[in-house]
C-alpha cells in the first residue's frame, strides 16, 4: 500500500553527497522537526526529471520558503554520486537537497516502486511530490504518468498548500 496524507515517514538511511564523499542522512535527520518539500524522480538527467521536474522547485525554491518550507529534498533510486553530478550540473546544491535511494529501500516501503526494467532502468521511484511537516505527510501529489510533471511540480504543490 502506498503512503498517504497523514501517514509517518518510515526510518530509512539515504546518502547524501558531500566534499569527502558519500555521506549517510536518517529520515529523522531530513524531516525531524522541520517542514520539508520532497519531490521523487524516477531518475537524475533523465528528459522530464532534468528538463522539467527539477526546475520546478528550483525556480520556486524561494516562494517555498515563502510558505514555510525549511528544506526541499529529491529522493531518487539513483546512487549518490550521479546525485551528486546532477546536483552539480544544474546548480542545485544551494537549494535542494539530493536523497540518494540507491536501493530502493525508502522508496518500496513507501509504496512508491516502480518497475521501469523494459525501459532497461530497472526499479525506480514514481514520480510524486509531497508537503511533510516533522516527519508527517501533509500533501501528497502522485502523478499518473511517470513521463508528466504536472501534479507534481512546485507549482503544484504550492497550489495545494494555499
Amino acid at each position: 500500500m502506498s503512503i498517504q496524507t497523514g501517514d509517518s515517514l518510515p526510518e530509512a538511511t539515504f546518502a547524501t553527497m558531500t566534499a569527502d564523499g558519500p555521506k549517510p542522512m536518517t529520515t529523522s535527520e531530513a524531516f525531524g522537526g522541520k517542514t520539508v518539500a520532497l519531490f521523487a524522480v524516477p531518475g537524475a538527467f533523465t528528459p522530464t526529471c532534468h528538463l522539467n521536474h527539477l526546475p520546478s522547485f528550483l525556480n520556486r525554491a524561494a516562494d517555498l520558503k515563502a510558505k514555510g518550507v525549511d528544506a526541499i529534498c529529491c529522493v531518487s533510486v539513483n546512487d549518490p554520486f550521479v546525485l551528486g553530478a546532477w546536483s552539480e550540473a544544474t546548480t542545485a546544491g544551494d537549494d535542494i537537497t539530493m536523497l540518494a535511494d540507491g536501493s530502493g529501500m525508502f522508496t518500496k516501503e513507501i509504496g512508491m516502486e516502480l518497475d521501469l526494467t523494459e525501459r532497461g532502468l530497472g526499479v525506480r521511484s514514481k514520480r510524486y511530490a509531497m508537503l511533510v511537516e516533522d516527519g508527517v505527510v501533509k500533501t501528497m501529489l502522485v502523478e499518473d504518468n511517470p513521463g508528466e510533471a504536472v501534479k507534481s511540480t512546485a507549482d503544484a504543490l504550492i497550489d495545494a498548500m494555499a
